[in-house]
């Protein structure tokens, strides 16, 4: 390394404990980012930190900051199996102190808030009844609120906790002091539940009963929110839970032994019977099978595989017993590379939510600021004691910067989770807003639209010659052949005939095709040129058959046998059965389609014709691998913003220097790591669907920020204002997150098509 090269930082991903709304997300992050070489992201939906740092930095030291902010750090731990069709481990364990404070506070709160609202309930001595049960609530059922607020003032610090624990503990000492020093305690008094500015100082008033209903909502709120969280990362869990946990592993010699599936290693064969998951990435040696895909790539038919096909871990063998090579195991797999791909896009922050954490991250202390400013205001104004501290409560109750910490990460967790399900990757939220300005996008041809491999399209014979001996006689030949072409016939051949015979005297001539003999004929297979140098001549039918395949940009292959020219075969690049309907969808996006091509212009502008390309001026034929950059540079030009979908190593730059790039899952490893977006099935169809569900979620968070704003700029002059009970107050606050995470909750609803 030189002098003047500069290590890259190293990352490493932490799972925050503690947090309890965006404002703590915010201090862990600004604490962070005030270390030296340190550069982190933290998020609260996911309760992680991403963080970078630079030579001289330790883990371990990340670590302490984050524990001398009050909160715990790991580093996560890899996930751990779970039976099959089994719950996500641990998940229960989370939630169950939750919902066991929930279900105490419910029950013990209902009859407070009933004996306040129902005159009819109010016997004598019923507000000592009320304290006696809105004493576990405020106390046990809030511990979690009080403990939180308690940690973060040792750190000089406020949180949405510090706001709920002000709220409910001045509504329950207010009333303890009524009871004991005022006149609350007067039996036959009443409690009217209501407020009204300028009432008087009636020191009477209790509000145990909004102390204990809104820890009561707060507490639902909170579980309900807890529970949207973790659907809202399943597909993620999923996804991780998917690959097999044992694999039998074919030792030489024939002997097997079933280890765990982390144990196997690169090189290995292993066995994969009938109904088995796939261990790993690998190579079919032996046998041939079904393969269902499915849970990986959203593609509900099976593939057939055989010698030679490669294979992805965690996919289901559907018919036959095959064994496979492994070459990618562990952190390398498919598998693992769209889990990582996934949890970058979820830990990514877009631009809209960086302003909503700057904001949260001043939210609290702005709040109490409020509270204080709106008690002194309605002392100043003679409305006295108790309507002055209902409408202080209420304002620190019903603030809720949780909505705003919420509002990107949830719709991400959900919208990348559910496009991981489809095969759609999706980077990071910078993509989101990228495709709703796209208005072009470029396809790369081969291998995009087209197959990418050479196959047997057509055949047309003579009168007295019959198609299956033509297939039979040629692709016994070309069966013998490297060429690519010569592998397209003999595929095609095998495919109708199902065995060939064995040539003799088998010779290759290069440039021209092969001669042999088949069964007692000398057989000719190869260019014109080569039937010629024999002295034999297309039929006038062979001919004009052979004029318009050529005019489509097809490859022509002639075949005689016996001194007689008998057939010609048609060979191309066969475009992609669903190629044509997703140009079409492509369109309905209100994107204009161009076809990118280093063929000649004749096989571009076939191919364009077939999947729906007519103008002339969007297809771009004869392409040099280096001069694609160039294309769209070109378009970029002309004031387009550029989408462009590829799958090889010559389409990387161009997918990098596209606006957004597409990348096929079947394409390269150097193309997927330039795109955007990547495309797991190689059906283009996916690039719709991917564009659609991106600008759908950039909808769903775009959705949840305004409600969260509007939410938070309406409800807070209405509490300032004498308008709203603490109790409302909190119910109000509570529903403003479980919102925010239900509308996020709505993109699992997302269909492929249109």
């Amino acid at each position: 390394m030189s002098a003047h090269t500069v290590a890259p930082p190293a990352q490493v991903e932490l799972a925050i404990g503690g947090m309890t709304c965006a404002s703590c997300a915010a201090r862990i992050e600004k604490k962070l980012n005030r270390m030296d070489g340190v550069e982190a992201t933290v998020n609260y939906a996911t309760e992680k930190a991403k963080v970078a740092y630079a030579d001289g930095v330790e883990v371990a030291d990340l670590i302490a900051t984050v524990e001398a902010t009050g909160y715990t750090a790991r580093e996560p731990a890899p996930p751990v199996p779970v039976p099959e069709g089994g719950p996500a481990a641990g998940a229960d364990d989370e939630l169950r102190p939750l919902r066991q404070r929930l279900i105490t506070a419910v029950v013990l709160a209902v009859p407070v808030v009933a004996m306040a609202m129902i005159p009819a309930l109010q016997f004598e001595y019923w507000q000592w009844l009320s304290l006696t049960l809105a004493a576990p609530v405020v106390t046990y059922a809030a511990w979690p609120f009080h403990k939180a607020a308690f940690t973060n003032a040792r750190h000089g610090a406020a949180t949405m906790d510090t706001l709920i624990s002000l709220g409910t503990s001045a509504a329950f000492l207010w009333s303890v002091w009524a009871l004991f020093l005022g006149t609350a305690g007067t039996p036959g008094m009443t409690h009217p539940f209501e407020l009204t500015i300028g009432r008087g100082d009636g020191a009477g008033n209790i509000y145990l009963e909004a102390a204990a209903g809104v820890t009561a909502f707060i507490l639902a709120g909170r579980y309900f929110e807890a529970r949207s969280k973790r659907k809202a990362g399943a597909a993620l869990r999923a996804l991780l839970e998917l690959g097999a946990k044992d694999v039998t592993v074919v030792h030489e010699g024939g002997h097997r032994q079933t280890v765990p599936v982390g144990e196997l290693k690169v090189g290995d064969r292993f066995l994969v019977r009938p109904g088995e998951k796939i261990a790993t990435d690998g190579t079919v040696v032996e046998g041939s099978s079904a393969v269902d895909a499915s849970m990986l790539t959203g593609e509900s038919v099976p593939v057939e595989v055989a010698t030679g096909d490669a294979v992805t871990g965690a996919t289901l063998n559907a018919g036959g017993r095959l064994v496979v090579e492994a070459t990618r195991v562990g952190a390398d797999t498919q598998l693992s590379r769209m889990a990582r791909l996934v949890e970058d896009a979820q830990n990514g922050k877009a631009a809209a939510q960086r302003l909503a954490d700057r904001v949260s991250g001043v939210f609290v202390p702005v709040v109490i600021a409020l509270a204080v400013a709106t008690l002194g205001f309605w002392l100043g104004n003679g409305a006295g004691w108790t309507a002055a501290f209902t409408a202080a409560v209420a304002v620190l109750i019903i603030a809720c910067p949780c909505a705003l910490g919420l509002a990107t990460p949830t719709a991400l967790m959900v919208g990348t989770g559910r496009g991981a399900q489809l095969g759609i990757l999706i980077k990071g939220p910078e993509v989101l807003e990228t495709t709703r300005k796209v208005d072009t996008i470029v396809l790369d041809k081969t291998g995009t639209v087209t197959t990418g491999r050479m196959t047997l399209l057509a055949t047309h014979v003579t009168d007295t010659t019959s198609k299956g001996e033509v297939l039979r006689l040629a692709g016994a030949l070309e069966h013998s052949s490297e060429h690519p072409v010569a592998q397209a016939v003999a595929a095609g051949a095998l495919a109708e005939a199902g065995t060939l015979p064995a040539p003799e005297d088998f010779v290759n001539i290069a440039g021209l095709g092969v001669q042999g003999v088949v069964e007692g004929h000398a057989v000719l297979v190869g260019r014109e040129q080569l039937l010629a140098q024999w002295e034999i001549r297309l039929p006038v039918e062979l001919a004009r058959a052979k004029a318009r395949a050529e005019a489509a940009g097809r490859t022509v292959i002639a075949v005689a046998w016996d001194g007689e020219a008998r057939a010609i075969l048609e060979v191309a690049d066969a475009v992609k059965e669903t190629s044509p309907d997703a140009v079409r969808r492509l369109r309905r996006l209100g994107l204009r389609p161009v076809l990118l091509t280093g063929d000649n212009e004749a096989v571009a502008r076939a191919v364009a014709a077939e999947i729906g390309i007519t103008d002339p001026a969007d297809v771009i034929a004869e392409v040099l691998p280096q001069d694609k950059v160039d294309v769209v540079k070109r378009l970029q030009g002309e004031g387009r913003s550029v989408a462009m979908v590829g799958d090889g190593v010559n389409d990387a730059a161009a997918l990098a220097q596209a606006d957004l790039g597409l990348a096929m899952g079947t394409g390269t490893d150097a193309a997927i790591e330039a795109g955007d977006l990547t495309l797991v099935r190689g059906d283009l169809r996916s690039a719709g669907d991917a564009i659609r569900l991106s600008r759908k979620t950039l909808g769903t968070i775009r959705s949840n920020l305004f409600w969260a704003f509007a939410y938070n700029v309406a409800a807070l002059p209405l509490a300032a204002a004498g308008l709203l009970n603490p109790m409302i107050a909190g119910a109000a606050m509570a529903f403003s997150s479980v919102f925010v995470v239900g509308n996020s909750l709505r993109l699992r609803g997302f269909r492929p098509g249109f």
